[in-house]
């Protein structure tokens, strides 16, 4: 007769149980990466934030930060030389300071991939969120 393997599961610690907000799973996130990608991910979450106070944090995707506002304004994805922020509507955004410079080929989404020792222009980053939920709000009214 052959011996099953037994798998011990740890408990769910606070840190994982689904009863955590997601701003503080964000929090975890940007923690738990511990290097240039967290400190970006900190700081771009700062600017989205000043830009739209009410803004919504939320995970999805196997634990992708999300900022919504009247429809996703976009996505904080970590990758091992980048930090991308994926704009849900971002073809439909203007873009004077030439801040996109991913996904660049696509009808609907636009990204800026922001690599190590690379600084985002805060004022053109700020305006382009405020721009994305303006967008959102004003597809809501239309409906």
């Amino acid at each position: 007769m052959k011996k099953s393997a037994t798998v011990k599961k740890s408990a769910p610690t606070k840190e994982t149980t689904k009863e955590e907000s997601p701003s503080r799973l964000i929090d975890i996130k940007i923690k738990e990466l511990g290097d240039w990608r967290g400190k970006t991910l900190a700081g771009v979450r700062a600017l989205i934030k000043q830009a739209v106070p009410d803004v919504v944090e939320e995970l999805k995707w196997r634990g992708v930060p999300v900022w919504s506002h009247d429809g996703i304004i976009c996505t904080g994805e970590t990758y091992k030389s980048a930090v991308k922020l994926t704009f849900a509507k971002g073809a439909s955004l203007k873009d004077p300071s030439k801040l996109f410079n991913s996904s660049l080929e696509g009808n609907t989404r636009r990204a800026i991939d922001i690599h190590e020792g690379v600084e985002i222009n805060a004022d053109a980053f700020k305006t382009l969120i405020r721009a994305a939920a303006a967008l959102n709000s004003s597809k809501k009214r239309a409906r």
